[in-house]
């Protein structure tokens, strides 16, 4: 499985270039690579912005949306409503092509042919336009969408400007992302620098004191073991200060001990027995009288520990609006496959994919589509 991101502003032909300083060692400089063009109807467009996240692959896959709009008119000469389709141009390895598409193929029954990207002619009098050469891509197609043969662009493939959807692949994504934290430094615990040891001063010679006579000597021994044994200070241990600010993997480690000890407190806790009133001493038996017996006390057993509850796992803002959204669409009668027409959709789905929430999952769990 991948883990997908959106770029805004950026190019296919931007990435590459920098994907060597953007992705270290998750990049192949020497990896071949290809591009296809997709059509997929326009309420399924949401699903294939996610589309890396379902399929595993082994290096980064680059894609970019394009809708016709001045070249529309050339897609409806070879039968094409541009308003039902959306154009999906993908940039990704060869040795990733089959997996990027054997589901589509084989479950959903894509149709495979090939397509010529053109620049758009000159005589339609585009304002921005760049001409470049011929391109010939494999296009992969929805059975709904019927077939071209000729795709007409303003600007090559790698020059088209929009969001990026870019699909790292997730085991080397999490190893570059902690190969960065320990550049960055992040989550590292620094030991701190052991202090100069102080030599304590030597204390000063002290004055001679004239020698007692025989019997103060006599006094002196006496007292000296009592003497010596309440005056004499005892030396306590030092205590060093911290002279650092609590780091962040101490202040976890520590939240995590206390939340520990709190709940073995918990579970050891019994029912103390009640005590008795403490009542006066009893007056002396007279002469014949036979001993009191003793009263034996009640027994009461000790009540079972009370197990600690699991803590429930939070849920963040944004997971908690998204699956808000999708039920209130749900409860509507909406079907899954039309969710994304909503107009609140895409700007909460490009705000899950910045909080690195896996809404596809998500959206999955809850609809119980398959991508």
């Amino acid at each position: 499985m991948g883990v997908t991101a959106m770029i805004p502003d950026a190019t296919i032909g931007q990435l590459l270039t920098e994907a060597s300083s953007r992705w270290g060692v998750i990049w192949d400089g020497a990896a071949s690579r290809t591009r296809v063009l997709m059509m997929m109807p326009r309420k399924e467009r949401k699903l294939y912005e996610m589309h890396g996240d379902m399929v595993e692959h082994g290096q980064p896959v680059i894609s970019i949306f394009h809708r016709p709009r001045a070249e529309a008119p050339l897609l409806q000469e070879q039968g094409l409503d541009p308003r039902l389709a959306s154009f999906l141009f993908v940039d990704l390895a060869s040795s990733d092509l089959g997996s990027w598409l054997q589901h589509l193929v084989t479950r959903e029954g894509w149709l495979r042919s090939t397509v010529e990207v053109h620049p758009v002619p000159f005589t339609m009098g585009l304002p921005n336009q760049r001409r470049f050469e011929i391109e010939r891509l494999l296009l992969f197609r929805h059975p709904d969408i019927p077939a071209i043969e000729r795709y007409h662009l303003p600007f090559s493939v790698s020059s088209l400007a929009g969001k990026c959807y870019v699909s790292l692949p997730a085991r080397q994504a999490a190893e570059h992302a902690r190969q960065q934290a320990e550049v960055l430094g992040v989550g590292r615990l620094e030991r701190p620098a052991p202090e100069p040891a102080v030599e304590a001063p030597a204390p000063a010679p002290a004055a001679p004191e004239p020698e007692p006579s025989s019997d103060e000597a006599a006094s002196a021994e006496a007292e000296g073991p009592a003497e010596s044994s309440s005056d004499e200070a005892v030396p306590l241990p030092e205590i060093a200060q911290p002279d650092r600010q609590e780091t962040l993997l101490e202040n976890v480690s520590r939240r995590v001990d206390e939340a520990i000890e709190e709940m073995v407190a918990v579970e050891a806790e019994t029912v103390a027995l009640p005590t008795a009133e403490p009542t006066s001493s009893p007056a002396p038996p007279l002469p014949g009288d036979s001993p009191p017996q003793p009263q034996a006390a009640p027994e009461v057993d000790p009540l079972p520990p009370v197990p600690a509850a699991p803590p429930e796992p939070e849920m963040s803002p944004i997971e908690a609006e998204f699956r808000g959204l999708i039920q209130e669409l749900m409860d509507a009668g909406v079907e899954p496959g039309d969710m994304m027409d909503d107009p609140r959709w895409e700007d909460l789905n490009e705000r899950a994919v910045a909080a690195e929430l896996n809404a596809w999952a998500l959206f999955v769990e809850m609809t119980g589509q398959q991508g």
